[in-house]
């Protein structure tokens, strides 16, 4: 059977071109000084050689000292030592080997190459270098073809811009991209790092495409999504699909189905049924905790130093008593007394767009509401200004504050926060290449000339075994460990103190967050709604905007704005301005207890109300009820300046009218639709959130006139309306005398 041309070629005997001297050893055994052979195309020259043939007619060709292949392509293979099968082109080169493809450049002490099929294999380490990306691995399989090149075992890629750290990598040195098949940390110079178990990257143009087990890691931030796509040169990533956004240092947690990061501004933009987490503590672990009086904090600044340090003797004292003598001992060694674990409760919230980014707390503008638990000036009748605009409270109508999404000016600043995981491919490098040679490897250039002015190959090979060896190389756990351990974090108690009154260096930094359209907010004892919120972290104040509603318990509270304030991790303050009116239902019927007035102000101690404040012509519309026949008997209306009701363990103790009171009291019989609801009057229990789930599945229903047909939702339930009107049973001849004169 004839042969094809390729057979004919592969099959063609190795030709002598020249030498220097040749001397026949045997009829098979030729030896030669400074021969120079061709095959196939291939040139083959060295100091000398053996061509021979074994008993079967194979021919083999040995060379030593300054071997040289040159191929048709332009590829050079250089080597200390070569044995060649000339029938099968298989070439095996030892000592100093370096193949010259191009740009790239291999470099190992033993290398096998096919020139037949131009594949190159080495197995006792080696490096390639590649238009400034070097690649080092134990083992590796290079396709001259396609420029691909395939790594394994303890692979290590540097580049001017990121170190990567993997087990099973494919580079191909044309398009510069590198493809992982297992764990692989990428390491940025400013120590970010991008973790993925299958995904590419490009040396190139540092952009980074992963699509398994990924996550970005950034200081105290850190980027998870089923999909992500990160631009190193840009400075953001974008990830797709459960996508989870952490800062530790800010206790921000976020979570949603696509997240847009900025690194400039430390951002995250999230959409797709985004959720943001807030921890809030329930109750009281520490004195320094509890809210208090105006008046109870004069008493503490009256006390001398002495009998502040004897209260604090006694209260160590009785927290040592609980505990076990050793335990005493130990602490009472350290000077600490135990605290209890502080009862915490989430707050969720979500809407069509989150968006939060880090400024200069120079730059936020903390709200002056100028709240006073002691109630402050009564308000006039006339319209007061309170300040919502841009330029006192830092928001726009739209609820976005001053700081818009594309604020410029901040990108190139960086907290000073140190990073998270450890900075290995950096430092072990840059030891690595300190213990072999003053002289350090310029990765840019090409190994060529580093080995003939700089190291020799043996010596790259060393240094390369001892920067593998000393690197750490993710198992594929490390990822979901750091990923967990923020969690937890962000999930603990804040013990930081946040004071928008203290005093802050001018690169002091702070989170800011904004929620766009169909804001839905839900804790278990507390759910709102509106159209935006802004949030600021240096007075933890929401700003609810766009018919803010909230519901607490069977309360339903409204404004055109409402503020709500956290300090110490546990709810302070709420101000409802322009139109505020708190609504809940009277048993299983249709009528409605109502508090209205211009401005409603909520004081909490332990996130419960300690004392409301209503304020600018002042309503109180009170259905009173016979518990024992569970029927409505009559109506109490209540007019004045100001409404004060304070409360003590969920319990009204005082209710007061002051300046222009106007107080009637209606039989049921005469109550009729013109007066049993206040002007302004809204009833929205189907916009409530139900739960985290319906938080995220159900939005707020177009506005609709209210249903007088409509069943209250959580009938029964104690509320503070509830409070009032047993308040005013009590005490129905004392609140129905003569207006007083002055506040109290």
């Amino acid at each position: 059977m004839p042969q094809n041309p390729a057979q004919q070629q592969n099959n063609q005997p190795i030709k002598l071109i020249s030498s220097v001297y040749t001397k026949i050893l045997n009829q098979n055994t030729f030896s030669s000084l400074s021969p120079l052979y061709e095959h196939n195309g291939n040139t083959l020259k060295a100091d000398s050689g053996v061509l021979y043939e074994d008993d079967i007619k194979r021919q083999f060709f040995e060379a030593f000292g300054n071997v040289v292949i040159t191929q048709p392509s332009g590829t050079v293979i250089y080597a200390e030592r070569l044995h060649y099968d000339v029938t099968t082109q298989h070439a095996i080169l030892t000592r100093n080997v370096r193949m010259v493809d191009g740009p790239s450049v291999l470099t190992t002490n033993y290398l096998t190459y096919n020139m037949r099929s131009k594949t190159g294999t080495y197995t006792g380490g080696g490096r390639i270098i590649s238009k400034g990306d070097t690649i080092t691995s134990k083992n590796a399989y290079y396709f001259e073809l396609t420029k691909d090149a395939y790594f394994r075992n303890q692979v290590v890629v540097r580049t001017p811009d990121v170190k990567i750290f993997t087990d099973t990598m494919r580079y191909n040195s044309l398009e510069r991209v590198t493809y992982f098949f297992g764990p692989t940390n990428i390491k940025g110079n400013n120590g970010e790092n991008l973790y993925t178990e299958l995904g590419n990257y490009n040396t190139g143009t540092d952009v980074a495409k992963f699509s398994k087990n990924n996550l970005y890691t950034e200081g105290s931030k850190f980027l998870k999504g089923d999909s992500l796509y990160y631009e190193r040169n840009g400075g953001f990533g974008e990830a797709f699909r459960n996508v989870v956004f952490i800062d530790t240092l800010d206790k921000f947690y976020a979570n949603g189905g696509y997240g847009l990061y900025k690194q400039g501004e430390e951002s995250i933009l999230m959409t797709d049924k985004p959720l943001i987490t807030y921890v809030i503590v329930q109750d009281d672990t520490t004195q320094n905790n509890v809210a208090q009086d105006s008046v109870a904090l004069d008493e503490e600044k009256t006390l001398s130093r002495r009998e502040k340090r004897r209260l604090e003797k006694e209260a160590e004292v009785e927290n040592q008593a609980d505990l076990s003598d050793s335990t005493a001992t130990e602490i009472k060694a350290i000077g600490i007394a135990p605290q209890p674990e502080p009862k915490i409760d989430s707050v969720y919230m979500t809407a069509d767009t989150l968006f939060s980014k880090v400024i200069l707390v120079k730059d936020y503008k903390p709200l002056d509401l100028k709240l006073n638990r002691d109630g402050g000036e009564i308000l006039d009748e006339t319209d007061i200004d309170y300040g919502d605009d841009e330029d006192e409270f830092g928001v726009d109508s739209l609820g976005r504050g001053s700081l818009e999404l594309d604020s410029l000016g901040l990108g190139d600043i960086q907290r000073g926060t140190d990073s998270l995981e450890t900075k290995v491919g950096q430092e072990l490098v840059k030891k690595a290449e300190e213990k072999i040679d003053s002289t350090k490897i310029k990765t840019a250039k090409p190994i060529v000339a580093a080995a003939k002015k700089e190291l020799t190959v043996e010596q790259t090979v060393k240094a390369d075994s001892l920067l593998r060896n000393n690197a750490e190389f993710p198992s594929g756990l490390e990822a979901d460990s750091l990923l967990s351990k923020a969690i937890t974090s962000v999930q603990l108690p804040d013990t930081t103190i946040k004071d928008s009154t203290i005093a802050y260096s001018d690169t002091a930094r702070t989170r800011i967050v904004n929620a766009y359209y169909n804001v839905r907010l839900f804790k278990s004892d507390l759910q709102a709604v509106a159209d935006s919120v802004y949030y600021g972290m240096v007075d933890s104040m929401f700003r609810f905007m766009g018919k803010p509603m909230i519901w607490a318990e069977g309360s339903q509270i409204s404004a055109d704005t409402l503020f709500l304030q956290i300090k110490n991790q546990k709810l302070d303050n709420a101000l409802l301005k322009d139109n505020a009116f708190m609504v809940n239902v009277v048993l299983d019927t249709v009528k409605f207890n109502q508090l209205k007035g211009r401005k409603i102000t909520a004081f909490f101690t332990n996130n419960n109300v300690d004392r409301i404040y209503v304020d600018g012509n002042a309503e109180n519309l009170i259905f009173t009820s016979n518990d024992s026949l569970n029927i409505i008997n009559e109506m109490f209306h209540d007019r004045s300046s100001r409404i004060k009701i304070k409360m003590e363990n969920k319990e009204i103790i005082d209710y007061v009218s002051a300046k222009k009171v106007d107080q009637k009291v209606y039989p049921f019989k005469l109550v009729s639709a013109e007066n049993e609801i206040l002007p302004g009057f809204i009833w929205r229990p189907q916009d409530r959130p139900k739960s985290k789930e319906d938080l995220l599945n159900r939005k707020r229903e177009v506005s609709t006139p209210v249903d007088p047909n409509e069943k209250p939702e959580n009938p029964g339930k104690r509320t503070v309306q509830d409070e009032v009107i047993d308040k005013i049973l009590e005490n129905k001849d004392k609140i129905l005398a003569p207006p007083l004169k002055k506040a109290e």
